[in-house]
């Protein structure tokens, strides 16, 4: 790749370097947690809030641990496990990682 190679960038409308480009691109893969940590899988996270859990009727209070997280394609979105409920996504706003 050339210092002179360009890429249009349509989400924000302007021409970026090729590094920078792909830089953006790997800083956007990032998933990171609602105090800017960045996770990774198996990470330990802990609720920042309570959440009505869609469909299984119940509520986790905030402090809840949830171990052994996943990352899903989507940034936003964490794939875990909790004792009472199988398949649970929650949104990276709502945790913060457990150090």
């Amino acid at each position: 790749m050339a210092d002179d190679d360009y890429i249009y960038d349509e989400a924000t409308g302007e021409w970026l370097s090729a590094a920078d480009a792909a830089a953006k691109a790997s800083a956007a893969s990032e998933v990171r947690d609602s105090a800017g940590n960045i996770l990774a899988d198996g990470d330990a996270v802990t609720l920042i809030k309570d959440l009505k859990v869609k469909g299984a009727g119940q509520t986790l209070k905030q402090g809840t641990v949830i171990r052994s997280i996943r990352l899903t394609d989507n940034p936003e979105e964490i794939d875990c496990r909790h004792d009472a409920i199988k398949g649970l996504v929650l949104r990276t706003e709502f945790v913060r990682k457990k150090t």
